[in-house]
């Protein structure tokens, strides 16, 4: 039973992420009458605090390894309390002070449960070895990915039934409720003996092949952080689908969920580096595809969205079993790493809102409203063109790892 309860935890995490990184802006905006350059400035200070507190909770989980039950305990009481807080928010001069209050705690709740069970692989696997670390992952992503479809539709599903404010305190009292349900059931794992190794150092991370990977979990997170940053504008604006990016969104997610077991099964009969040599390509010729859609080519996008999403499954499945397989051989503890693997991908999404955000804004784009072809095709250039060369320095970067058989 290890297996099915990471991936509940997982699951709760996923669900988590999904309204602190979509469904927040139009939460804050619309039911609490927020600016937008407010809610931008909330959320820069929000991942501020992110990137100099998540190698320090990589450091603590290290350094107390006994406690991991009690940090799993207190990952999923912060999303218990902090969600249900959030989208009862109510509308008025103290709503910033207040949001900006109840997010340090979900985003700080968020981080130690990710890091935690990213860098626990080693303790929940059966045993440390490749091909059960890459099991291990396997069942975590699809909880992953499982978590990101219940949170995407959910909002909707409770305005069907007749919820009140867009949907979002039922949201709230939903996402506690998974949190509690989870923190109950996957309590045993917790109690598992911790495995631990040595500290890490820059010279360690070099020797064990894991700061080559980091940089790499650097370079390919930006092209999903630039397609997640602009995927809203680019099908309501580029594409004029209006109403329909949850759809596509949906589809996106559940491609690469059904997608990870295939890729864990490949990197285990091939490798690793193989299974990314495969999967990369088909991502590049989605953002190639998707430049050249015309408005309103609903088809066209939804083939690209089965496409992409199902190469995200492999990003998502081999690179931290990779991470994971490299600091388990070197001897070294896995939860400070994961804390700069989990850095790395945060930089990521920042690097993509604070280059192009202000692009897009300087060459006149203005979402939801008539704009010139100019600033039509710099979003096109930032959601498609950009990603793609990207994913090809990835591509390429990955071209120079050694391959390992049966990862």
């Amino acid at each position: 039973m290890v297996y099915p309860r990471v991936s509940l935890f997982a699951l709760m995490l996923a669900a988590a992420g999904i309204p602190l990184y979509i469904h927040l802006p139009r939460f804050a905006s619309v039911n609490l009458g927020i600016g937008l350059g407010v809610i931008g400035t909330v959320l820069l200070l929000i991942r501020l605090i992110d990137l100099v507190q998540d190698p320090l909770i990589g450091w603590a989980i290290d350094r107390w390894p006994g406690g991991q039950a009690m940090f799993a305990l207190l990952a999923a009481a912060g999303l218990a309390i902090g969600f249900p807080l959030l989208f009862s928010i109510d509308p008025g001069p103290s709503a910033t002070t207040g949001l900006v209050a109840i997010l340090i705690l979900l985003f700080s709740s968020y981080s130690l449960g990710m890091i935690l069970l990213y860098g626990r692989s080693a303790t929940l696997a059966k045993r440390p070895d490749p091909r059960e670390l890459m099991t291990l992952a396997a069942f975590r992503e699809g909880g992953m990915l499982g978590g990101v479809v219940i949170a995407a539709i959910a909002p909707a599903v409770f305005v069907g039934m007749g919820a009140k404010d867009l949907g979002y305190p039922a949201f709230g009292f939903l996402l506690g409720a998974i949190a509690v349900f989870t923190a109950i059931l996957t309590f045993p794992i917790w109690r598992r003996p911790p495995i631990v190794g040595k500290s890490i150092s820059p010279s360690g991370l070099a020797n064990a092949g894991a700061m080559r990977l980091l940089v790499l979990a650097l370079i390919n997170s930006l092209p999903v952080a630039l397609t997640s940053t602009l995927f809203l504008f680019f099908v309501e604006d580029r594409l004029q689908l209006s109403g329909k990016a949850g759809g596509f969104l949906v589809l996106f997610f559940l491609c690469a969920g059904m997608s990870v077991p295939l890729w864990a099964r490949l990197s285990q009969k091939v490798s690793s580096k193989t299974t990314l040599m495969i999967a990369m390509p088909l991502a590049i010729a989605g953002f190639v595809g998707a430049g050249f859609l015309a408005p309103g080519n609903a088809i066209g996008f939804a083939v690209i969205c089965i496409a992409s999403g199902a190469a995200l499954g492999a990003d998502m499945v081999v690179l931290p079993a990779m991470f994971s397989v490299a600091l388990t051989k070197a001897g070294l503890n896995a939860s400070a790493a994961f804390g700069m693997w989990s850095f790395a991908g945060k930089l990521g999404l920042a690097l993509a809102a604070f280059t192009v955000l202000p692009l897009l804004e300087h060459r006149g784009f203005v979402p939801s409203q008539n704009n010139s072809p100019e600033a039509l095709s710099t979003l096109t250039f930032a959601y498609a063109i950009l990603p793609c060369a990207l994913k090809l320095i990835a591509f390429a970067f990955v071209l120079t790892l050694p391959t390992e058989k049966r990862i």
